[in-house]
């Protein structure tokens, strides 16, 4: 990518009506934002967003009164993880992949990054009044269906691309060191929650460790995007008189894998255990009907295969999310949520066979 100019901020302290004039006009905006104003918004954990209000002297684009802006996390062990490559995917995903998808996500104004991967500024539509998901909580049916068909429009318009290999610079995934750090985290996070796992959830965890040679090398071979953390939390939902819709956010997870790993992660980590066996066979069923709509027609069996395959994208994402991000309260009842979760789900879909 071109250097950005202006420079992209590192914290929006920084945010002033010129620069946003300069970036916005860098961007190909005829506008000239007299005033400015900010604050923080959302639950990210590796990232920092701002709700940035705006007052114009020319406003010729037509822009909104409104934009969410992102930043680097102020938390250093967070920003240390994003610049390592999850910052520039999502920079990338919102300048060079987004318009070419049917995900609905929110409109890009302005993306660029720094040299030091470290540094970067979105700034994106304001997708209020829809609302961010709560991992915790859960979502009704109609909210995870609503997720599910969303997601169709991320892996069915590059399915099976082998181009995709191409873009050498989109960081996450199942990497060459992806094994160690799975080997290597699972202990240091069963020992930093032990008192808060089950005994049959640590049994799990240790096991999904001790078999994920075997796990990767079962991955099926068609490929596609993955969002990587496509969860609740990082989904914004609104009531309509068509019914629900969503459109994701949080693109730093980005990578090319099996999207049964997003599948079985949003479903897996939506609801608790009763709640997802009672719908989960429809909401398979409706991400075979999606695909289908954008032009891939997939048979119940592969997309169940596909589903069961990814269900071990939740541990993977839960112990290594978890430990590379700054620790707070709201995070590790977070994380304790989808541990639990998705272990169950594991062990429901007889998952464990696939680490034997």
């Amino acid at each position: 990518m071109a250097q950005p100019n202006p420079a992209v901020l590192a914290d929006p302290a920084d945010l002033t009506p010129a620069w946003l004039t300069d970036a916005l006009q860098s961007a190909g905006y005829d506008v000239v934002v007299s005033a400015c104003r900010s604050e923080a918004v959302g639950t990210g954990q590796m990232a920092h967003n701002e709700r940035i209000w705006l007052e114009y002297d020319r406003n010729d684009a037509g822009l909104p009164a409104t934009l969410v802006g992102k930043f680097p996390s102020p938390n250093e062990e967070s920003r240390a993880s994003g610049a390592r490559g999850a910052y520039r995917s999502e920079t990338r995903f919102y300048t060079d992949l987004a318009s070419d998808l049917a995900i609905a996500v929110p409109a890009c104004h302005y993306g660029a990054i720094a040299d030091d991967e470290a540094t970067f500024t979105l700034l994106l539509e304001d997708l209020a009044p829809a609302v961010q998901g709560d991992q915790i909580r859960g979502a009704s049916d109609d909210e995870i269906e609503a997720a599910v068909r969303n997601l169709a429009g991320l892996h069915a318009p590059r399915w099976d691309d082998a181009s995709l290999h191409d873009l050498d610079w989109m960081g996450g995934g199942i990497g060459d060191e992806y094994v160690t750090y799975v080997q290597m985290g699972t202990p240091v996070f069963l020992e930093r929650y032990r008192d808060r796992l089950s005994d049959e959830d640590a049994a799990t965890l240790q096991a999904f460790a001790d078999g994920v040679k075997n796990w990767v090398e079962r991955r099926p071979a068609t490929p596609t995007l993955v969002h990587g953390d496509y969860r609740l939390d990082n989904l914004m939902f609104e009531s309509a008189s068509d019914g629900v819709r969503v459109a994701a956010v949080d693109w730093q997870t980005l990578s090319v894998g099996c999207g049964g790993q997003d599948l079985a992660y949003l479903l897996g980590n939506s609801s608790p255990p009763e709640q997802r066996r009672a719908h989960e066979g429809r909401m398979l069923e409706a991400y075979r009907e999606e695909m289908a709509r954008h032009g891939v027609a997939l048979s119940a069996e592969r997309v169940h295969a596909d589903y069961v395959y990814g269900t071990f994208q939740g541990p993977s994402i839960t112990m290594l999310g978890s430990l590379g991000v700054g620790q707070t309260e709201r995070g590790d009842t977070m994380f304790m949520a989808m541990a639990s979760r998705s272990c169950a789900q594991i062990r429901d879909t007889g998952a464990l066979e696939l680490l034997a």
